[in-house]
């Protein structure tokens, strides 16, 4: 082996690992607990619309119309928007892990749909400390495009 090749292998093993590491393992803590989202840790990578500090707060999404025709219309709005990926659904429940093109960083992204005309939401990534307000910018770009669709189409 040359001299100048290891010290090249070892920065190709160390970009692997920093791409694929930052993926982490999906939290134990995602679903429902009693009727409501998990609450978000005290890092300032997360935000959530049932309850929350200023830091973590959210409003929830509001609707007029049918619970499902909501549901329906957030999961297209979510597969619609890059990286995405639907992990769990319910009549009442969607989890979507989104991923970062660049670094493949995943948030879990979780909306609930109680029998109310209200969609709350939870979005927290899932490694580091901050996300630089990129939970709570995507979930506003979900709202915006929510709302789009439910005017074009009339009630959701």
């Amino acid at each position: 082996m040359k001299p100048d090749a290891k010290p090249l292998q070892v920065s190709i093993l160390l970009a692997g690992a920093i791409l694929f590491g930052c993926t982490g393992q999906p939290p134990g803590n995602i679903g429902l607990n009693g009727g409501r989202l998990t609450p978000c840790s005290d890092k300032p990578n997360c935000v959530i619309s049932q309850g929350g500090d200023k830091q973590h707060h959210i409003d929830p999404i509001t609707y007029e119309g049918g619970k499902n025709v909501a549901l329906e219309t957030i999961k297209q709005v979510v597969q619609g928007m890059a990286g995405t990926r639907i992990m769990t659904q319910t009549d009442h429940y969607l989890h979507v892990e989104f991923r970062s093109k660049i670094m493949r960083f995943v948030d879990d992204v979780e909306f609930f749909f109680p029998d109310a005309a209200i969609i709350h939401m939870r979005s927290a990534s899932r490694v580091g400390y901050s996300d630089f307000g990129v939970n709570r910018k995507r979930l506003e770009r979900i709202r915006e495009l929510f709302q789009k669709r439910q005017s074009k189409d009339g009630k959701a």
